[in-house]
């Protein structure tokens, strides 16, 4: 018999939110975090706003050899993995049967362009910093965060672009379902709003140009020109369901389904027909032993480009048969978090799922015919939530949660 999966722990630390309950505070106002880029001189450059955490002082959290010796994304992923282990309490586990998750799209691109800047003038390469590489290397936010934790289960990053850590999400789901693990910690971190990464995405076309930061990420909306480039993570504690209600633990809510699948098209476009994303969300479905009826909402990837938003909505079409839940992008707060946004836009959902509260579509003026999706006002109830993903190279990633129903019948 498979396990019931359930989320006893939450932790983030992002543009609009330095902790889980200030980010979904944010969520009910409405509070954006896009502002002009303060990590670098934007001076001549096209690309001026991104959603960068706020007021964000790494000695505030490590000590200062340790905030040297950990690139950004490390330590977003270990601020993140410190709250969720706070909130889930003791989880009294043998620590082979504790896994770890934590995915990240790029890893450490700020510690690459400031060591190249250090040897590039005279190629002197011992200059480098002995720990350059495990402070890019992507695989770094799992392995310190299974330290933090004690966690001697397997421990891992995922790589699949912006469907990164809905895949790390996914994946812990199925180990703990299926009996290897009994407890995960999943997530993802990012933080890429660098020269170079702002650079590569500018000439790529896929960033807002504008000036003004309400008018920058409005998903669905007819003016929407490119997404906002955001940094942050956030960690999941994933416990299978009878030994979390044994000890006592707090459940957010319940993981019911998961689905991926890969669209095989194009290095960077999704697929216009939208077939092999909607095949997710009904894999995502039919796991989850709910009807497409039954979802109450949908987090969308809902980027805010003219591309992504006209083909998710096709695909949110096929997959609910043109009877779609309400639709949000939680991006039009958050800015995009590369391979970090799926496990965020994963703790929104068990939030809303906790507050009964179906985050609202901000910033979006004027919906775009082209997207034909209801978009959620705010507040509406929900009881099963699905949180969508789509990233380069045609990876589509779909979760299913459910508010808590307790034991089994």
């Amino acid at each position: 018999m498979k396990r019931r999966v359930v989320i006893t722990g939450i932790g983030t630390i992002n543009s609009i939110g330095k902790d889980a309950a200030s980010t979904w505070s944010a969520v009910v106002e409405g509070r954006h975090g896009v502002a002009p880029i303060s990590h670098y001189d934007t001076s001549g450059r096209r690309v001026t706003l991104a959603a960068e955490v706020k007021d964000y002082d790494p000695e505030n959290y490590f000590s200062g050899k340790e905030a040297r010796h950990l690139d950004p994304y490390i330590q977003f992923a270990l601020v993140a993995a410190r709250e969720a282990l706070a909130d889930a309490g003791d989880l009294a586990v043998d620590p082979y049967r504790l896994g770890t998750i934590i995915a990240s799209g790029i890893g450490g691109l700020s510690t690459i362009e400031k060591e190249d800047r250090r040897v590039a003038p005279d190629n002197k390469f011992d200059r480098v910093t002995p720990y350059f590489i495990p402070m890019v290397i992507s695989n770094m936010g799992a392995a310190h965060v299974a330290m933090l934790a004690g966690a001697k289960g397997p421990s891992m990053s995922v790589a699949t672009a912006c469907a990164s850590s809905t895949t790390a999400v996914g994946q812990g789901f199925r180990m703990i379902r299926d009996g290897y693990q009994d407890a995960m910690l999943v997530g993802g971190c990012e933080a890429s709003i660098t020269p170079l990464a702002i650079g590569g995405f500018t000439a790529m076309r896929a960033l807002h140009m504008g000036a003004d930061p309400d008018r920058a990420s409005i998903p669905f909306d007819q003016d929407r020109s490119g997404f906002v480039m955001g940094e942050g993570a956030a960690v999941l504690v994933l416990e299978e369901a009878d030994r979390a209600q044994a000890r006592g633990a707090k459940i957010y809510a319940e993981l019911v389904g998961y689905g991926e699948s890969c669209d095989a098209h194009h290095i960077t476009a999704p697929a216009e027909d939208g077939e092999a994303a909607a095949k997710a969300i009904r894999q995502a479905l039919d796991e989850s032993g709910l009807t497409p009826a039954d979802v109450d909402y949908i987090n969308a990837h809902g980027t805010s480009t003219p591309l992504n938003d006209q083909i998710e909505s096709r695909v949110f079409n096929r997959a609910f048969a043109g009877q779609v839940p309400l639709v949000s992008s939680t991006k039009a707060l958050t800015g995009h978090l590369l391979g970090a946004v799926g496990a965020l836009e994963s703790l929104i959902c068990a939030q809303a799922l906790v507050h009964n509260y179906a985050p609202g579509q901000f910033g979006t003026a004027q919906q775009d015919p082209a997207c034909p999706v209801p978009l959620a006002k705010g507040g509406e109830p929900v009881a099963a939530a699905l949180t969508n993903t789509l990233g380069f190279g045609g990876h589509n990633a779909c979760l299913v949660l459910k508010k808590w129903e307790g034991c089994h019948a």
